[in-house]
């Protein structure tokens, strides 16, 4: 017998793979221990996408999955982030350049919402109002993208470079770019949460209706 699966016995506890989705292969991630089913539920791992791919050069990207489902000896996963190392964002900064980014907030047709932060690296220092035009291709773009795509099908367009590429090629018409990246991609919400939030507003809407008893 393995020392795994002694370990598996002892005081009830048990080593659960931990499984990516199906959008990235059903890859094994790792594994982590408990001895309740329930409490793996919640539970986040980090890797690179080098780990899951074998590309040593996209070591620089991090993903991270949250678990959501757990049978007698996996645990499956879901993506929540995607970011881009530190050092790495910070290595593509040059003195007197500039560095342009922007958070935006939006729903996938499949009604996830999610955000995303692109980021811009001019050749030299841009003004202003050239940095507030390639903020608002960031905008519209990144919002174009959402609105034609599935939570699934998003991801891909980031993790593959499509959305930066998209981005870059309109950008670099309004000052000459070095390089365009999304540095970060979060879940923030799934359609059912989405979707509750959006009762609770309307619920509160009615509440502030003013009733004439008269």
């Amino acid at each position: 017998m393995s020392e795994r699966s002694v370990s598996k016995q002892r005081d009830g506890k048990r080593w659960y793979d931990l499984i990516a989705p199906e959008q990235f292969d059903r890859t094994e991630l790792g594994s982590t221990f408990a001895d309740e089913p329930d409490k793996v539920y919640g539970r986040t791992v980090e890797v690179t996408l080098g780990d899951i791919t074998g590309d040593q050069g996209e070591n620089n990207t991090k993903l991270t999955f949250k678990v959501n489902d757990v049978s007698s000896d996996a645990a499956y996963t879901e993506f929540v982030k995607h970011e881009l190392a530190r050092d790495y964002v910070r290595s593509l900064v040059r003195r007197g350049a500039s560095k342009v980014d922007v958070a935006i907030t939006v729903l996938t047709t499949d009604d996830y919402r999610v955000q995303l932060q692109p980021v811009a690296f001019t050749t030299k220092k841009a003004d202003r109002n050239q940095e507030k035009a390639i903020r608002r291709v960031m905008i519209d773009l990144v919002r174009e993208a959402a609105a034609e795509r599935t939570f699934d099908e998003l991801i891909d367009s980031v993790i593959e470079g499509r959305l930066s590429s998209a981005i870059y090629g309109d950008a670099k018409t309004i000052y000459p770019l070095r390089r365009v990246e999304v540095q970060k991609l979060t879940l923030e919400a799934r359609p059912e949460e989405v979707a509750a939030e959006e009762e609770a507003a309307v619920d509160v809407d009615e509440g502030d209706i003013a009733v004439d008893d008269a």
